[in-house]
Formats: structure tokens, C-alpha cells, sequence
């Protein structure tokens, strides 16, 4: 006995696609991928973080100096305290100065002295009581004026000399000052620095790091083109399997077993046999 099934297929043309993805398929996915290509970097140090990293052993401490220097500076001051400070301020002309306006002090009372003399010789008192007392008087008070002077002098340098120490102390004062105020600067200085360079450095390693990101996917899309490829395919087939209206139905009959066959022979016999014997039999 004959057994039919009846298939109901895709289009033949839809076949074909179907075996070609698979074959595709399988050609894209047996090797194994590699993904070294597109294996995740980070851009290395810019020379400016480099440099801005190198400036801070330097920045640390930079202001001993200048804090050294002020306190030399105050140590100088305190020598131009205090009440000798104004010693090594003297002129050195002092004295001289003092001896030469002393000796034309000294002249100009001499001649005062003679005058006296001639004085009393008007007035009669040549020799007398009255010139004695006239010159004792002047003497006196030349020898008052010459005290006044000498002192008037030695008063002056004295100012002069405290002045001088007074100003070098307040000097030395404003340099040692200015010496913190530096040592105060100078790490900010050093950290602005320092900031700028990372800062530009930070940019800069930014870019690089994006340029690596932009060259890394570019090579992930092209190992993962063809996959993406086949899978849009692969939709599409799906697609048209699932909604193509161009399906058939087909009958097959496989081929006859021996056994099948012997049964079909042996019946077609009977069949024969049967009719001859119908033939055969006389009419009535």
C-alpha cells in the first residue's frame, strides 16, 4: 500500500537564501574573533602633567630661603638698636669738622679779647680794675659761647648718626619684610604653575584619550560588521519565512517495498485470474 505525505514548503527561492545565510554564517562565526584590536586604552601622561608633577619637590620648601634671608635681615636690624647703634654712623670728619670751627672760634675770641684792651683805653681803665673785669666778664663768656658750640656739634653728629641708625634699622626691617612676603608668594606662585601645567597637561591627555576611544570603535565596527551584516540579513530572512505568501504544497509517494510490490503483483494475478475464469464459464 502506498503512503503519501503531503509538505507544505517556502518558496524555493526562499530556500536558497536560507541555506546561503547559514553557510555564511558559519564561515563568519568559526574563527574566533579577535578582539586585541579594539581592547580598551588609556592615553599615557601629557609632558605637561609630567612637567607639572616634576615642579612640586621643587615648590616644597622653596621659601626657606627667603625666610633665611629675613631673619638675617632682622638680625641686621638689631644691630642698629639700642643706645650705641648710633656710633657706627659717626662721621668720620666729625672731629675734624669740630676742631676746625673750635680753632676759628678760638681766633675770632682772641681778637674779641684785644678789643677789650682797646676799650678800656678809651674810657681810662687801661691797666685799672675796670679792664680787669671787662676781660674777666668776656673771657667768661667767651669760654660759655666756645661750650655752647662744641656741644651745638657734637649734638648735631649725634642726631645725625641716630637718624642714619634709625633708617638702617627700618630698612632692614622692610627688607626682611619683603623677604617673608616672597617666602609667603612663592608657593602660590609654584601652585598656580603647577596648575597651569595640569590643567593644559589634563587637555591635552583629553584629546589624546579621545582620539584612542574614536580609533578603538572604529575597529569594533569593523570586526562587528559583518556580524551586524548577517544579522540584518538573517531578520529579513525571518521576516519573509514567517509572512511570505508564496508557500506550495507537494505530494510524495515514496517507492514500493519488495513486500509491497510481491502483494501488488499477486493481487493484479487474482484480478486477472478471476476474469478469464468469468470469460470462460459457458452462457446460459
Amino acid at each position: 500500500m502506498a503512503v503519501t505525505q503531503t509538505q507544505t514548503l517556502p518558496a524555493p527561492f526562499l530556500t536558497d537564501v536560507s541555506k546561503d545565510y547559514a553557510k555564511r554564517l558559519g564561515q563568519v562565526t568559526a574563527p574566533a574573533m579577535d578582539t586585541s584590536k579594539f581592547a580598551p586604552t588609556v592615553a599615557p601622561q601629557d609632558p605637561y602633567q609630567t612637567q607639572a608633577y616634576g615642579r612640586v619637590p621643587g615648590g616644597i620648601g622653596a621659601y626657606q630661603d627667603y625666610i633665611t634671608q629675613a631673619g638675617a635681615y632682622d638680625t641686621a636690624a638689631a644691630g642698629y638698636s639700642g643706645p650705641s647703634a648710633y656710633q657706627q654712623f659717626m662721621s668720620p670728619y666729625q672731629q675734624d669738622i669740630i676742631d676746625a670751627t673750635m680753632a676759628d672760634f678760638d681766633k675770632q675770641s682772641a681778637q674779641g679779647i684785644l678789643g677789650v684792651g682797646e676799650m678800656a683805653a678809651k674810657s681810662g681803665n687801661l691797666g685799672g680794675g675796670r679792664e680787669g673785669v671787662m676781660r674777666s666778664e668776656y673771657q667768661t663768656q667767651s669760654d660759655l659761647n666756645r661750650a655752647q658750640l662744641l656741644a651745638q656739634l657734637r649734638q648735631q653728629g649725634f642726631t645725625q648718626a641716630g637718624q642714619a641708625a634709625q633708617t638702617a634699622f627700618g630698612q632692614q626691617q622692610q627688607l626682611g619684610a619683603t623677604q617673608r612676603g616672597m617666602a609667603s608668594l612663592i608657593p602660590q606662585l609654584y601652585s598656580a604653575d603647577t596648575a597651569a601645567y595640569g590643567a593644559m597637561g589634563a587637555q591635552q591627555q583629553a584629546q589624546a584619550q579621545a582620539i584612542a576611544d574614536a580609533e578603538r570603535e572604529a575597529e569594533r565596527l569593523e570586526a562587528y560588521e559583518p556580524y551586524e551584516r548577517l544579522g540584518y540579513l538573517g531578520t529579513g530572512i525571518t521576516g519573509m519565512l514567517g509572512g511570505y505568501p508564496g508557500q506550495y504544497q507537494t505530494t510524495v509517494q515514496p517507492n514500493p517495498t519488495p513486500l509491497q510490490t510481491a502483494l501488488g503483483i499477486g493481487t493484479g494475478l487474482a484480478g486477472m485470474y478471476g476474469a478469464y475464469q468469468d470469460f470462460a464459464r459457458p452462457k446460459k
